[in-house]
């Protein structure tokens, strides 16, 4: 058989690690600690998380070194905002249950919780302390309750949307399965555009006539001051260049 030097290591099992499938794998070696009279760590193989997978995770969300606001999701709903926060974390940290040191993904999980509630904080105008308090919730877990983040969206005849941060231990799981789901849905998900005039719902008066979209070019062309017009109030309120109205309120939006 025939070794490519680039995916090769040979290395010390105890001195160093060899990265497999994200995981970097070890032979364990500690005196001091002992289960049942003998050394069980001694010459076990551990899973560890790599430092550079929590730093390239986090690396999005940092600005100066400290979590800051994504702009490119301000213009999104709460609740697509903290689903997408939560599918994100959800993944990593889920992926590493395997690891004995999960524990490296509490960094993670200050970062982009900070980050999340400052990007809600930005779209609304307000502070960080208040989206937390907004939002935060308990959930139970088999290890107890958790605290998570919640943003929920309504729907006519049908239970609602919950999108969640959070909620689950950060605990190893020696039995963790991981298993790759095929991918569900289109390959190019739809835009947020689409599901709003899907929804057909009027975002100024909330009727359910035939719907359009209204544009504009630039945000910054809307008349910002108390007297302006209410359609335009929504849309610098929402951070959004598109507004979806009726026929009546598109009428309206022209005059």
């Amino acid at each position: 058989m025939e070794l490519s030097p680039e995916k090769t290591l040979i290395t010390h099992a105890r001195t160093g690690a060899a990265r497999f499938l994200g995981y970097d794998i070890r032979v364990g070696h500690n005196q001091r600690f002992h289960r049942n009279g003998r050394r069980s760590v001694n010459g076990a193989i551990q899973l560890s998380v790599p430092d550079e997978v929590i730093r390239s995770a986090a690396a999005p969300y940092l600005a100066k070194g400290k979590p800051g606001r994504r702009a490119a999701w301000m213009s999104l709903d709460d609740y697509t905002i903290v689903a997408t926060y939560g599918a994100k974390y959800r993944g990593i940290a889920q992926y590493y249950l395997l690891a004995g040191d999960i524990r490296k993904v509490h960094r993670l999980r200050w970062v982009m919780e900070t980050s999340m509630l400052k990007t809600l904080a930005g779209k609304h105008g307000s502070s960080v302390s208040k989206m937390a308090a907004r939002y935060k919730a308990k959930v139970m877990t088999p290890k107890g309750p958790r605290t998570c983040f919640e943003a929920t969206l309504d729907r006519d005849g049908r239970k609602p949307l919950v999108a969640r941060f959070g909620g689950f231990p950060l605990a190893r799981a020696k039995a963790a399965v991981i298993t790759d789901r095929p991918p569900e849905g289109p390959a190019h998900p739809r835009k947020e555009l689409i599901d709003r005039l899907r929804r057909g719902v009027c975002e100024m008066c909330g009727s359910r006539d035939s719907v359009k979209a209204h544009h504009v070019k630039a945000l910054a062309d809307l008349d910002r001051s108390e007297t302006a017009p209410v359609w335009a109030q929504i849309m610098a309120a929402r951070r959004r260049k598109t507004l979806i109205v009726c026929s009546r309120c598109f009428d309206l939006t022209h005059r």
